[in-house]
């Protein structure tokens, strides 16, 4: 009698997760450059896209999520900056710690920039993010005034972008934490999907995008780094250029009663909120709006 055949091993979760980053990486287009960058935190995976000469542009994504998500923006911003998009270490995507490191203060993540900022030979950057990746952005930006570099050539933030930011000027509203916690304890993509479909408001996401999403419940990740809000005299120490865009159906917060704290902290940023929009998937759900906004900003 002949033994049956052996049945093929299913694709590991790193596996379906990487094939969804991919698939959303491809709908950048052509172009792309997939840069490893060491640091002694480990390897970095940049996704670059636009001419080298050209102003560089870093973004950063938001927790649990990778540089593929910026597929909607990333090309229409690459007509005048050079894009780098970041994979966060420890987190989704393509880069990797080093052995027996984590990133785990505030100091270290900009102790990370800074060195991913150097391999990259950039000097005045724009950094942009959503959500986490805000937060990283200006914090990064309060160290950099805390901590002014004494080298004339090092990085130099030029302008801050915080798309839907938490963290940055008031807290999580309870209900949303509620509504997180059994995605966040026990992750899968029905508890992904579920959740998603709750804070969109039934939002009619790219299909690519969820399915990242998804897949993503199936990757181990290191626990963030957090810290308090940056007080409002912090606040004042910072003089670049800001642009603060607020989703405006976000279930993390009231975007407009941040929009408001956020301007009062921060008169000479440019302040907007989009309405009807979700702070989950914010950057392809309001494409058109943040591609206009961002680059009618980055020209001034």
């Amino acid at each position: 009698m002949h033994e049956p055949p052996a049945l093929p091993e299913p694709p590991s979760p790193q596996a379906l997760f990487l094939d969804a980053y991919d698939a959303l990486l491809d709908r950048w287009g052509p172009g792309v450059e997939r840069l490893d960058i060491p640091t002694s935190h480990g390897t970095t995976r940049v996704n670059a896209l636009g001419p080298r000469t050209a102003p560089p542009l870093l973004l950063l994504p938001g927790g649990g999520d990778s540089s593929a998500s910026w597929f909607a923006n990333a090309p229409a911003w690459a007509e005048t900056h050079r894009v780098l998009a970041v994979d966060l270490v420890g987190d989704t995507g393509r880069s990797t710690p080093a052995d027996g490191r984590r990133i785990a203060t505030v100091a270290q993540l900009a102790d990370w920039l800074v060195q991913l900022l150097e391999a990259l030979d950039v000097r005045d950057i724009t950094l942009a993010g959503h959500s986490y990746g805000a937060w990283i952005a200006l914090q990064y930006a309060l160290h950099q005034a805390r901590n002014p570099p004494g080298d004339p050539a090092a990085p130099r933030v030029e302008r801050l972008v915080l798309l839907d930011p938490t963290g940055c000027f008031a807290g999580y509203r309870p209900a949303y934490l509620l509504r997180a916690l059994p995605m966040l304890l026990a992750p899968s993509p029905a508890r992904v999907r579920s959740f998603l479909r709750w804070e969109g408001g039934g939002a009619a996401y790219d299909p690519d995008w969820l399915a990242l999403q998804e897949a993503a419940a199936g990757v181990r990740t290191a626990r963030p780094v957090t810290g308090p809000r940056p007080t409002a005299a912090a606040l004042r120490t910072l003089d670049a250029p800001m642009a603060l865009v607020f989703a405006g159906a976000a279930r993390p917060h009231d975007a407009h009663k941040l929009a408001r704290t956020a301007a009062r902290a921060l008169p000479q940023a440019e302040t907007t909120v989009v309405p009807g929009c979700g702070h989950h998937g914010f950057q392809h759900l309001a494409g058109r709006q943040l591609n206009e906004l961002v680059r009618e900003f980055m020209r001034k």
